[in-house]
């Protein structure tokens, strides 16, 4: 499935990939208004979609957006609440890049009738989408694990203090998944020596884990956060180191795949 918010490829396991903040497109109508640092869409989920693109190999679904998260943000609720009480966060229709400046022009953020209009245009029709497709595969399968997968800046002081581990696994505390898939993702983490990790740190999950993760109705979510750096350059123009790429494909592979061989009453 094909459209101009996202693209979404069904597969045939009860695992879906969301990768919510991969899209860099800025539509023309917005470029004029933003500083010009940000038309390069430095806070996207770069490559994610490059990266994650074996989960098609082991029946996975995969919705991948089109749109920056400067557009409208993905992951974080239609009210608008911040995510993280107490620390500093970006919005619905950010105005700040993660390192605390403004984006927009003098005058030039949004107002609350044009995030409504983004929320319509943008937001819903990726939710609506992924709403979807786990009804479809808790109704195939009985269940469905969700996976939001996302990357970052390990080093943003805005947003948390000093380095950010190198893998962060987020299940709000355990409130979105079955424990038993919370401590098989964590055996796979704990498993390698490669990547510091950590369980519910700092990144607990966003608006995708916390929503949609119901075990009790048969939807388990998790959010894995990574640091750029485990995958590619960290300054302009954010291109993929192969080799370690390269290195991390094994654990993201591991982990996929216990996700995909979990199930509740196993």
């Amino acid at each position: 499935m094909s459209g101009d918010v996202f693209t979404l490829h069904r597969g045939s396991r009860p695992l879906l990939v969301s990768l919510p903040h991969v899209g860099t497109l800025i539509p023309d109508w917005l470029r004029p208004r933003l500083v010009g640092r940000a038309l390069t869409a430095e806070d996207a989920d770069w490559h994610l979609d490059r990266l994650y693109a074996f989960a098609r190999d082991l029946g996975a679904s995969l919705i991948v957006p089109r749109y920056s998260r400067y557009v409208v943000d993905l992951n974080r609720p239609p009210e608008n609440t911040p995510m993280y009480a107490g620390a500093n966060n970006t919005e619905l229709c950010p105005t700040r890049f993660f390192s605390g400046e403004a984006l927009y022009r003098d005058d030039k953020a949004p107002n609350d009738a044009e995030v409504q209009e983004r929320l319509d245009r943008y937001w819903r029709p990726y939710h609506e989408a992924l709403a979807g497709e786990l009804a479809r595969l808790r109704q195939s399968h009985g269940h469905a694990v969700l996976w939001d997968g996302h990357s970052i800046r390990s080093v943003l002081p805005w947003l948390f203090d000093g380095r950010l581990p190198d893998l962060n696994l987020g299940t709000a505390g355990g409130a979105s998944c079955a424990g038993s898939l919370r401590t098989a993702l964590m055996q796979v983490l704990s498993a390698q020596d490669r990547y510091s990790q950590v369980t519910d740190g700092r990144f607990k999950g966003g608006y995708i884990t916390r929503h949609y993760g119901q075990p009790d109705a048969g939807v388990h979510a998790v959010q894995l956060e990574m640091c750029w750096s485990a995958y590619m350059d960290e300054q302009p123009p954010y291109e993929v180191d192969p080799r370690r790429a390269a290195r991390l494909a094994p654990v993201l592979r591991a982990l996929l795949q216990a996700a995909v061989a979990w199930s509740p009453g196993g």
